[in-house]
């Protein structure tokens, strides 16, 4: 994901109804020097190097493009540390890495539903408040109903995206209602739609369609919903959570099932990259529903470095950093000195209205309930094969 300029913010807007759309400030994102914040934070959350400067390295595992370069650059200088990102495409599969022995992660950003599960399993630690005063003197209270646990015990929210449709506006039939779940099963749409590669978005989609909870247990629903998605998939040429946002921009697809911020950062451009702003792909959200998902930092059990992991998510709700995180993923973290400080028009472009998000749900783990896991991974097994 690229910083983008402030004078795309005007294609955005048209471009996009119910999105977030990112920009810059007129500066270059090289120019801006976090340091200072970074080295305020690190201090405030009780970290002490010893001899002056660090020379460790601090480990996160994250999503692809997930934080600012500028954000990482100032807290590498104003503690003489080297940070190290790995990434993954889905919660499963960062999952899966860990349960089956990865290590060497001192910050891991899942999203909220699966944190329980990670805590149940011994992962991660309780976050220890004393060390990152910034979250609770910071957080926006606004989206407070957006998180599974607001209490913040194990997770502290970084950054929500909505999950619904980038399309091509040209490929969509007159009379045919993109924002509703429906569409995906629309023949004119064949061999043209991408779903995400995500047991849990793809069966909550089928479950709204028809009206269900995102988090329903009943095996009747789940059952409903995957002869729903059945349908979809006759249109879809794979399942994808990467490539379908160049996809939707190339022609090759023309309705991704995907992210609010991915989208966004194709429908506003680049000029950096020169790519220009794409008033001709939209973004919908379904209006039967669509996905909340908040992605949150834990700190790892065995982290090496939980000195470094508390200072820089301290540093990741000082405003100023908060403001460049949010112009570089297209989408809102909830640090209200942040938001305050982003361009108005801006602003109200990622921060969605309250009728807007009740028509959202938020994805719900069932780490006590594994016979409900159970369930759906039965039903993903079937979409998968096509049965």
């Amino acid at each position: 994901m690229k910083a983008l300029k402030i004078q795309n913010i005007a294609a955005a807007l048209a471009a996009a109804a119910v999105v977030a759309g990112c920009s810059q400030s007129e500066s270059s994102s090289e120019s801006v020097d976090l340091s200072p914040q970074a080295l305020a934070a690190a201090q405030a959350s009780g970290y002490a190097p010893k001899d002056g400067k660090d020379g460790g390295e601090l480990h996160i595992y994250t999503w692809s493009d997930y934080i600012a370069p500028e954000v990482i650059a100032g807290f590498e200088k104003a503690l003489g540390v080297k940070v190290v990102v790995d990434t993954f495409d889905s919660n499963e599969a960062m999952y899966a890495k860990l349960k089956a022995g990865g290590t060497g992660y001192d910050i891991m950003m899942p999203s909220s539903y699966q944190i329980a599960q990670m805590a149940k399993d011994g992962m991660i630690d309780a976050i220890d408040h004393a060390k990152c005063p910034n979250v609770k003197k910071n957080f926006d209270p606004a989206f407070a109903t957006q998180i599974v646990d607001p209490t913040f015990t194990y997770n502290v929210p970084y950054a929500v995206t909505y999950t619904g449709f980038m399309y091509a506006k040209g490929k969509v039939p007159e009379g045919v209602d993109i924002a509703s779940w429906k569409a995906l099963a629309n023949p004119a749409f064949k061999g043209r739609i991408t779903l995400l590669d995500d047991i849990r978005e793809v069966i909550g989609g089928g479950l709204m369609s028809l009206g269900y909870s995102i988090n329903s247990t009943d095996p009747k629903e789940i059952d409903a919903a995957v002869a729903e998605i059945l349908k979809w998939k006759v249109n879809s040429r794979k399942f994808d959570a990467e490539s379908y946002k160049t996809e939707v921009a190339s022609g090759a697809t023309w309705v991704g099932h995907g992210y609010s911020t991915d989208a966004t950062q194709i429908i506003v451009g680049d000029e950096d990259e020169g790519m220009a702003p794409r008033d001709d792909i939209g973004f919908a959200l379904p209006k039967e529903g669509f996905t909340i998902a908040f992605d949150e930092m834990v700190v790892a059990k065995d982290a090496k470095r939980k000195d470094l992991a508390y200072a820089f998510i301290n540093y990741i709700y000082e405003g100023e950093v908060a403001k460049a995180n949010m112009e570089f993923i297209c989408g809102p973290n909830p640090v209200k000195p942040g938001i305050d400080l982003l361009e108005e028009d801006y602003r109200k472009l990622i921060i969605l209205d309250a009728a807007t998000i009740a028509r959202g749900q938020v994805l719900r783990g069932f780490q006590d309930k594994p016979e409900v896991m159970e369930l759906y991974n039965k039903a993903w097994d079937k979409i998968k094969a096509g049965e």
